[in-house]
C-alpha cells in the first residue's frame, strides 16, 4: 500500500460512501466486497476507481484484490454518470411495458443495441434517448440504461433501466443468474434427445478472436438447458433456457453439438439442404424474460411472440419433404 495526497477535487458530481468492515467479511477481496455492498454493479469500473485512488482503505491506495480486514475503513468516491453526447433518433420501439423504473422492449432483428465501431447511429440507445427523457446513465456514455444485450440479429425481449437504482438491482440479478431467460431457436438437423443440458465452458477463441468457443485461454462456465418443441426433416425447433449469460452462448453451445442455429453465418448454420428455408439471420428469439421488479419487488415476466421471419421458416419446414 502507498500513501497519496488528498483526492483531487472532481470536475463532475461525486457520491461518497463509507464502510467499516465487519468480521463476517474478513479477507474477502475488496472489489468483491464492494459489489456485495452494491456500490456499483461493474467490477471493472470499481477496479479502475480503486487503482485511481477514488476508493481507499484506511486512507491508503490498495490493489483491487486487497483482502479486507475487520475494522478497515473504506471511503468510496463514485462519480455520477456524465451527460450523454449522443443525438436522440426517433426510431420506432415496440414497447411491451414501461413505468418510472424500467422499460421492456421487443427488439427486432437487425437493430444494434449500442454504439460501436461501424454502428455509430441508428442503435437502440439512440431510440431510447428519444423515447425516454429520464434514462439512467449508470451504464456508461455509450450504454445508458442497458443491463444486458442481445446480438444484432437476435430478436426478442430486452429490459432497460430508467433509474440508477433500477440499473443496480437488475444488474445484480443478471450477475447472480436469478433472471429467467427463455429463448426459441431453430437449429440445423434433428436433435436426438427430447431435452438436455449443454455444460461447456467458453470464451474468446484462441485463433479466431471474433469468435467464442471452448478453444480459449480463459474459459468461463456456461450452461444451457433445452427442450425439443418440434422436429422437422432437417431441423429442430427448441426451447432454450440459458443458465448463464455468456456472449454468443446459445449459438456456440448448439454449434458444439453439430446443430448450429439456422442462419448463423458465424457458427455454420446454413447447410445446402436448408437453402430453401428463408433465414437471413440466426433464427434465435428471446421469447420471455422474468425478474424481480426493482421498485415493488414482485416477480414480473414479459414475453414477445415469434417474429414473422421465424414463423415463415417454420411453415416452410413443416411442409418440407424428408431429405433423400
Amino acid at each position: 500500500m502507498r500513501t497519496l495526497p488528498r483526492m483531487p477535487k472532481a470536475t463532475h458530481p461525486i457520491v461518497s460512501q463509507e464502510f467499516t468492515v465487519t468480521p463476517k467479511f474478513a479477507f474477502e477481496r475488496l472489489d468483491h466486497y464492494l459489489i456485495r455492498q452494491q456500490v456499483h454493479p461493474s467490477r471493472t469500473f470499481l477496479q479502475r476507481l480503486i487503482k485511481e485512488g477514488d476508493i481507499r482503505v484506511n486512507g491508503l491506495v490498495v490493489k483491487p484484490h486487497y483482502k479486507i480486514r475487520p475494522g478497515d475503513r473504506l471511503v468510496c468516491r463514485i462519480p455520477t454518470p456524465t451527460p450523454l453526447d449522443l443525438v436522440p433518433e426517433p426510431i420506432p420501439l415496440d414497447v411491451l411495458y414501461e413505468d418510472s423504473a424500467l422499460i421492456v422492449l421487443n427488439k427486432p432483428a437487425g437493430l444494434v443495441m449500442h454504439p460501436a465501431p461501424g454502428h455509430y447511429t441508428g442503435t437502440l440507445v439512440h431510440a431510447l434517448l428519444a423515447h425516454c427523457k429520464d434514462l439512467s446513465g449508470i451504464g456508461g456514455r455509450e450504454r445508458p440504461g442497458l443491463v444486458h444485450r442481445l446480438d444484432k440479429d437476435t430478436s426478442g425481449v430486452v429490459v432497460v433501466a430508467k433509474t440508477d437504482s433500477a440499473h443496480r438491482s437488475l444488474s445484480l440479478q443478471f450477475k447472480n443468474h436469478s433472471i429467467r431467460k427463455q429463448y426459441q431457436a431453430l437449429v440445423v438437423g434433428r436433435l436426438r434427445k427430447n431435452s438436455g443440458t449443454i455444460d461447456l465452458a467458453i470464451g474468446r477463441d484462441r485463433w479466431e478472436r471474433k469468435k467464442i468457443s471452448h478453444r480459449t485461454a480463459r474459459p468461463r462456465e456456461a450452461k444451457t438447458v433445452y427442450r425439443v418443441i418440434e422436429r422437422f426433416a432437417a431441423a429442430t425447433r427448441v426451447e432454450v433456457l440459458p443458465q448463464t449469460g455468456r456472449t454468443h452462448q446459445i449459438r456456440v453451445h448448439f454449434a458444439s453439438l453439430q446443430h448450429p442455429v439456422l442462419g448463423d453465418r458465424v457458427y455454420g448454420g446454413r447447410p445446402a439442404i436448408l437453402e430453401s428455408v428463408p433465414a437471413d439471420r440466426q433464427m434465435l428469439h428471446a421469447e420471455r424474460l422474468g425478474f424481480i421488479h426493482p421498485e415493488h419487488r414482485d416477480y414480473v415476466e414479459f414475453s414477445a411472440p415469434l417474429p414473422a421471419d421465424m414463423e415463415r421458416a417454420l411453415e416452410i419446414l413443416r411442409h418440407s419433404p424428408a431429405p433423400s
